[in-house]
């Protein structure tokens, strides 16, 4: 699966990219997110499409609301505070 089509990123290089910017592991991530590891490694890596339910858990998480606009449409608002960990 390409990660990048284009100038979009797709959602697996944006997961990567937050957890890089945040300093956490894969099995961190999971534990802050209460997301299954296994499930992750496969949204993650492209395998699996990452539903709404684990998405919506993720953009209201107050450490990650900040890349909500970013990983949602690409676009950040930093005068919002919606930036992007890139």
């Amino acid at each position: 699966m390409e990660l990048v089509k284009g100038d979009i990123v797709e959602i697996p290089a944006k997961l990567k990219a937050i957890r890089a910017k945040e300093a956490l592991t894969q099995n961190e991530f999971c534990e802050v997110m209460e997301i299954s590891i296994s499930s992750y490694k496969k949204y993650e890596a492209g395998i699996a499409e990452m539903g709404a339910p684990p998405i919506f858990k993720i953009v209201n998480h107050p450490r990650f609301k900040k890349y909500t606009l970013w990983l949602m449409t690409g676009d950040v608002a930093p005068e919002c505070g919606q930036i992007s960990p890139l």
